[in-house]
């Protein structure tokens, strides 16, 4: 019989990501991933992730403007992206659940402290064609270390320059390819079987509940006071898990 105190954590987890994500276009991996590590190996985190993450990025990058023209300034990155996930194959599973808790912990950490900084990138249109690859090396990587798409990926898309609902695309985009890939990955190294293809089936419903209801409220919502307090509280829980994992 199902542990109801694991399907509450994996019901309040997804419906809080996809809430966010909703709101403001990313989140669900980064939150989903922490939270539900708080209980669980991340390889098994990042298995229940797979479906929802999919499915909302399908959701996400349809709904935007012109998805053709995306793809044609970002393949590279996004083949990339696929590469880096392929060379750390195993990375999440096994005997690295402690390494692999840390890792995510540090970079949860390390994208909401950037992100409540005042300082923005600024990459110049003639320079995506030499940055955009190895960005997407970096990102597969720490995809497979970590199971979440925001470094150095998410900072990187922020800024080149594109309209918030480009954006918004863009970044559907980027964690549709990873989560593909990571996909792909764990089913390589034997996590994502039936018990957690089921979870993560599950999991779809909450995530696409807070979805909608973010989305709703996209507009009607104190963005900048929202996303503060956001990555307020992902800046704590990324804190949490590396200091968790190293004692």
């Amino acid at each position: 019989m199902p542990d109801l105190s694991l399907i509450l954590l994996v019901t309040v987890s997804f419906a809080l990501a996809g809430f966010v994500k909703g709101v403001v276009g990313l989140g669900l991996p980064t939150i989903s991933m922490g939270l539900l590590s708080l209980a669980l190996a991340p390889a098994q985190s990042a298995a229940l992730l797979i479906v929802p993450s999919l499915v909302t990025n399908v959701w996400q990058l349809w709904a935007g403007p012109d998805f053709r023209a995306l793809i044609v300034r970002l393949w590279p990155m996004m083949l990339m992206v696929c590469v880096g996930v392929a060379l750390g194959g195993g990375w999440l599973a096994g005997d690295n659940a402690l390494a692999a808790r840390v890792a995510l912990g540090l970079c949860v950490a390390a994208y909401a402290a950037l992100s409540l900084t005042s300082f923005r990138f600024h990459v110049p249109p003639h320079l995506e064609k030499w940055l955009g690859p190895p960005v997407g090396l970096a990102t597969g990587l720490v995809t497979a270390a970590t199971g979440i798409f925001v470094l150095p990926a998410v900072p990187y898309i922020q800024s080149l320059g594109l309209a918030k609902e480009d954006l918004i695309q863009a970044l559907g985009l980027s964690f549709l390819v990873a989560t593909v890939a990571l996909a792909f990955g764990l089913a390589n190294d034997g996590v994502f079987e039936a018990p957690n293809l089921i979870g993560s089936v599950y999991a779809l419903a909450p995530a696409l509940g807070g979805m909608w209801l973010g989305t709703a409220l996209r507009h009607r919502l104190p963005a900048e006071g929202f996303r503060r307090w956001f990555l307020i509280g992902l800046l704590a829980l990324g804190l949490y898990l590396a200091f968790r994992g190293l004692v």
